[in-house]
């Protein structure tokens, strides 16, 4: 079945109206006529199947059959601290870490960074990047967006994690694995994470210093010197693995 995005304040009397790209995409790629099934998403954890009941130039207007609880979500809290990076990459970080299951992203300014847009610029990017969220939901099947953070400097976004009951920092420079530190977790319910990881140019030793400070733990990634964008997306799919629901826990 086709998944489609629908806004849940427009749904009334079990009837809602399709607009924007998905009405064009059902018209024009799909080439849906009434009478055909559909899923729909609302990004607030619920799902609806629906049959197409007319065409108009206002839009696909659907009936909503029912409404059931869309796929449950990872048992643990992930959020993503990302120093900023270059062009596009930041948006295809976006589409990712949604279909990886992660809860939140939050842009940071580090020292490193070289992009450093400006507010309006921040404001597009913001809207950008919710509209590929909400694109990502439907591919994966995911019932919820993930909560894109205003962007941070370095120090408001190691306060940020004050609440998690886990705090990494991964950096290039640090011997010592995930694995060489887990001995400390053993005892610890683990619920939600923080994970920041630096941009292209790394974090300076200076961050680091501060970050342990403010009580995160310091690991490395292995022998090979990764971008900052795979750095970010094996991050997330090693936590998935240990604490979430892409791997059997111990």
């Amino acid at each position: 079945m086709r998944y489609f995005f629908i806004e849940k304040p427009t749904i009334s009397n079990t009837r809602t109206l399709i607009t924007g790209s998905d009405e064009k995409h059902i018209r024009k790629v799909l080439r849906l006529k009434p009478g055909d099934m559909i899923g729909l998403y609302d990004g607030k954890g619920f799902e609806y199947h629906a049959e197409i009941v007319s065409f108009s130039p206002s839009g696909v207007e659907v009936s909503i059959l029912n409404q059931s609880p869309a796929p449950p979500e990872s048992p643990v809290k992930i959020v993503i601290a990302q120093g900023f990076l270059k062009e596009r990459k930041m948006d295809e970080l976006v589409r990712q870490l949604t279909e990886l299951g992660v809860s939140k992203w939050i842009p940071f300014m580090a020292a490193r960074t070289v992009p450093k847009p400006g507010k309006q610029q921040l404001l597009k990017r913001m809207e950008r990047w919710e509209k590929i969220s909400k694109q990502a939901i439907k591919q994966c099947e995911r019932g919820l967006f993930l909560d894109i953070g205003e962007t941070l400097s370095f120090e408001e976004a190691l306060k940020a994690a004050h609440t998690c009951d886990l705090k990494i920092v991964f950096w290039e420079e640090e011997s010592s694995l995930l694995n060489d530190r887990m001995g400390s977790l053993a005892d610890k319910a683990i619920r939600s994470i923080f994970i920041m990881i630096g941009p292209e140019g790394g974090f300076t030793e200076q961050e680091i210093e501060h970050a342990k400070a403010s009580g995160f733990m310091i690991a490395g990634m292995g022998p090979r010197i990764l971008r900052a964008e795979t750095a970010t997306i094996s991050a997330c799919v090693l936590m998935q693995y240990l604490f979430g629901d892409m791997g059997k826990k111990s």
